[in-house]
């Protein structure tokens, strides 16, 4: 279908799934903040778009509504694997996927009516040094780093699963607000320690193999669940001694289920919906200028 896209989400996190095959323009960074735009456009936390691979059963690019580019995608990874099933480009239940972030492998979980309704990702290994971020900090590990942001001195811990974190802990028994995410996920996202800005998880551990986040993805802003957010503050969680593995993920879209290995290899498993299946009209198109 010429112009056409998949919409689907995880836990509230949405995304737009096109193949640039069957697009008659080029997807520009402009244009994908247009399409994504909720008022405007269609709406969406991103683009994904379908690309070829020499390594894997499937190529991944994922695309921030500011039209930016992510290395990896939890979330996204269950939408574009929905997809993938629903549209018949996959007729088997297990495969592989590049992303930019590294290759992860997916396996399906049909429901009674035939639908993919969710999916169980290896995700790869969390790593907490600063080079994997990147990070300015001259350290061995960002285990617990002093930071200050928003007027306010904390600590972090910083974990790249692919794509950087930034992740800053509160104790058992206290709670993190929206307004704080508001107001302290753009500082931490664009602080200066992290070139290449960074994602944000606010986590408090809720119980010896539990934890809730609130989210600030870099390019996205708030968002409901990640995928991404869930393994890196999960394994933060558990290199700190907070919690210990399997770690259920408690966001407020919903939760997500990461065992962290003692290698710290990562496996998310969770939901994923199909919303709509749509063709971007010529009119919109006009509008965009494709």
């Amino acid at each position: 279908m010429k112009n056409g896209f998949f919409k689907g989400h995880g836990l509230g996190n949405d995304y737009l799934v096109m193949d640039p095959k069957e697009l008659t323009f080029e997807l520009t960074p402009e244009r994908i903040e247009k399409i994504c735009d909720r008022n405007w456009g269609v709406g969406s936390d991103g683009i994904l778009t379908l690309e070829a691979s020499g390594r894997a059963d499937f190529g991944l690019r994922i695309w921030n509504p500011d039209g930016s580019e992510a290395e990896k995608s939890g979330n996204g990874l269950r939408i574009f694997a929905r997809y993938l099933h629903a549209t018949g480009k996959v007729d088997k239940t297990a495969f592989s996927v590049d992303t930019p972030g590294g290759l992860v492998h997916i396996d399906l979980h049909i429901d009674e009516w035939g639908d993919a309704s969710a999916a169980t990702v290896e995700m790869g290994e969390a790593t907490f040094e600063p080079g994997a971020l990147p990070c300015s900090l001259g350290v061995e590990e960002l285990i617990e780093q002093p930071i200050t942001a928003a007027g306010e001195d904390m600590v972090f811990t910083g974990v790249s699963v692919g794509n950087p974190h930034c992740v800053v802990f509160k104790p058992k028994g206290q709670a993190w607000s929206r307004d704080d995410l508001l107001r302290l996920g753009p500082e931490l996202e664009n602080h200066e320690i992290f070139p290449r800005r960074t994602n944000v998880q606010l986590v408090v551990p809720t119980g010896d193999q539990k934890i809730f986040i609130l989210i600030w993805e870099r390019g996205a802003g708030e968002t409901q669940a990640s995928g991404s957010s869930s393994c890196a503050a999960a394994s933060a969680a558990v290199r700190l001694g907070l919690v210990s593995s399997p770690v259920t993920v408690e966001a407020p879209g919903g939760t997500l289920m990461i065992d962290v290995d003692e290698e710290f290899n990562l496996t998310m498993a969770g939901p994923v919906a199909e919303v709509a299946r749509g063709t971007l009209s010529p009119s919109f198109l006009r509008e965009i200028g494709a």
